[in-house]
């Protein structure tokens, strides 16, 4: 492992922790959209990840290091999908402009309560890898200082 890999790691989990958190306001912003720009209700988002993988240089491949991993690099987002498991929500609503026939809106699919519980992971995983970040750099300054000192 490289001297700067561990920042990279906690830095891409923050990086994709906070793209997941926007995911989630996006979500929580339109939970009454009942009309996009296709005519129907807002679909709530979902941001998977997956890890990062370290592609080995040509020269590490022809040397056939056994010591060298290409694995653990981080966490990159894979991709953000709709959810088509949950339905819409259908409310009661004969004056609403977007009502059908028989009255009833479709909203969108966004639970308030999963998207707060979703938002407070998100946010605690965030703080695990600033957490993992100071401690790399304190690690890392100490190192430096000890060098120095011989």
């Amino acid at each position: 492992m490289g001297l700067f890999q561990g920042f990279d790691i906690a830095a891409s989990g923050m990086t994709a922790q906070r793209f997941r958190m926007d995911t989630i306001a996006e979500n929580i912003a339109n939970i009454n959209t009942t009309r996009t720009e296709d005519g129907t209700p807002y679909r709530r988002k979902i941001v998977r990840f997956t890890e990062k993988t370290k592609h080995p240089s040509f020269a590490e491949v022809m040397n056939r290091y056994d010591h060298v991993t290409f694995n653990g690099n981080g966490v990159k987002v894979d991709r953000i999908y709709e959810d088509y498991e949950e339905d819409f929500v259908m409310t009661y609503d004969p004056s609403h402009p977007d009502a059908d026939e028989n009255g009833y809106v479709r909203y969108p699919n966004v639970n308030t309560v999963t998207e707060m519980t979703n938002l407070i992971d998100s946010s605690r995983s965030y703080e695990a890898n600033v957490t993992a970040f100071n401690a790399i750099k304190t690690m890392t300054q100490q190192g430096i200082t000890a060098g120095g000192t011989s």
